[in-house]
């Protein structure tokens, strides 16, 4: 038996040494080991979580490839990456009125075995066309042949050599209108002889087609840009079963085969309205990201255009047409910039008549013995398309042209020339070889022309430039 005083002495000896062990337990088990609930568990610990990848260089968020992603170690998650928004192409479309092809014009040409050259004709101009991403002009005549009963002509019903068309070709030209008030001087055979010689030639058109199942539009891409283009003429007759070219009906087949509508009574211009509602929806439905019309309609020999042409230009913008190309009256008339009555936003350029680009309309022909009949322009607009998706008119400019008529001594021949007034060309006397009466006679037209297109040329440009600038700040397009 241990006395009591050994007794405590050994409990208290116990205490000791437990308290030692308990201690260096403490210090050897890790923390957390009895599930304390105060000690902060390590990253590798922290439950996984449903977050995805934010790092693709795409802009696109990749999936988890586990199915699970550890969050990381800043505990945010960047922001995907977008590519920069930038310009990715442009297009820039020529355009040119009427080559009107009298027959002193016709017999100017150079004749080779039966084919006709009009080479001369472009020999100023024609790097100005090829300049052009696309460029397009209104051929005002037929092609009608001679084996069908008729014989070359211009003046009152037209009927051209089929080499017009290669040598337009050869200056540069990629598209060729068909519908004005002439495409029917040669009745059916004509009409359908001027496309199967377009399409031999490889030459595009619009206007008229050979078949109903083709539609009267076309989507031409140009550098990656899908521009919507169609083109209608008037009509002669007001009788709304009746189809008229230049007083000539057209058959019941044919009539159906070309853009044409009646400007001069409000129940015509209501109807054209509601196809080309119609036309323009099946455009942008098939992908077109830009409308182009070209219209033959006005007056002839008018330098201003009439009330019909303004309420058909403003309700083409009403229905989002971008750019109107006119001609027809045989002079340039203005250009205006117009602003929807629907939709503020929605801008359109439009040229009422850009003249005669070839012709021999002079002024001792002419019972307008202003000169306005010898001029025209070369007219061209570009879009441009970012790498969002945006497409946008971006410029748009005027060169003046002018006809020069000129015997030559040397062939014995009459020359017709398109002279560019451009100028940049310092020279014109000695670049475009002309004698000082031909000299002031193109500086002349230069004059007219600008007098008519300058103010609305400087309007449009203006907007414009604004639209580029206000539109790439928008998209955070770098300067």
């Amino acid at each position: 038996m241990f006395s009591k005083k050994t007794l405590i002495s050994l409990i208290v000896c116990l205490a000791v040494v437990l308290s030692l062990l308990v201690g260096a337990a403490a210090w050897l088990i890790p923390a957390g080991f009895f599930g304390d609930e105060t000690t902060a568990p390590t990253q590798a610990q922290l439950p996984t979580t449903n977050t995805t990848d934010t790092t693709g260089t795409t802009g696109t968020t990749a999936p988890p490839t586990t199915g699970t992603t550890a969050p990381p170690t800043t505990g945010t998650t960047a922001p995907p990456t977008q590519p920069p928004v930038e310009k990715v192409s442009s297009a820039t479309i020529a355009n040119v009125g009427d080559f009107l092809m009298h027959l002193p014009v016709i017999n100017t040409a150079t004749v080779t075995d039966g084919n006709y050259d009009f080479a001369n004709v472009f020999t100023y101009f024609g790097s100005y066309v090829t300049a052009a991403d696309y460029a397009v002009g209104n051929l005002e005549t037929t092609l009608a042949g001679t084996d069908n009963g008729y014989q070359y002509s211009g003046y009152p019903q037209f009927n051209c050599p089929d080499g017009i068309v290669s040598s337009l070709q050869a200056a540069g030209f990629d598209m060729l209108l068909t519908a004005n008030n002439h495409t029917y001087d040669t009745r059916a055979i004509g009409f359908y002889r001027t496309q199967q010689v377009m399409k031999e030639l490889g030459m595009d058109y619009l206007g008229t087609v050979d078949s109903l199942e083709i539609p009267l539009w076309q989507i031409r891409e140009i550098n990656g840009i899908r521009i919507g283009m169609i083109c209608y003429t008037y009509e002669t007759d007001a009788n709304p079963d009746k189809v008229a070219l230049n007083g000539i009906p057209m058959s019941e087949e044919t009539k159906s085969l070309i853009g044409t509508f009646y400007p001069y009574s409000a129940e015509g211009r209501e109807a054209f309205y509601g196809e080309m509602e119609q036309q323009i929806a099946q455009m942008q439905e098939a992908g077109a990201e830009a409308v182009v019309l070209y219209v033959h309609w006005g007056e002839e020999y008018q330098t201003k255009q009439n009330a019909a042409q303004s309420e058909i230009a403003q309700k083409m913008c009403d229905l989002g047409v971008d750019v109107i190309v006119g001609g027809h009256p045989h002079v340039v008339q203005p250009m205006e910039l117009l602003t929807s009555t629907i939709d503020a936003a929605q801008k359109t350029v439009c040229l009422y008549s850009t003249g005669n680009i070839l012709s021999n309309q002079r002024i001792v022909h002419m019972d307008l013995k202003t000169g306005h009949t010898e001029d025209g322009v070369l007219f061209s607009f570009t879009f441009a398309k970012y790498s969002d998706g945006t497409v946008i008119l971006e410029s748009a400019d005027i060169l003046p042209t002018w006809v020069d008529l000129h015997y030559n001594a040397e062939t014995g021949n009459n020359v017709y020339s398109i002279l560019p007034l451009d100028t940049a060309v310092e020279d014109w006397k000695n670049s475009f070889l002309l004698d000082d009466v031909r000299l002031n006679n193109a500086q002349a037209s230069y004059n007219r022309t600008m007098a008519i297109v300058g103010k609305g040329l400087e309007q449009v440009q203006a907007y414009l430039s604004q639209l580029v600038a206000d539109t790439e700040a928008a998209l955070g397009v770098k300067p």
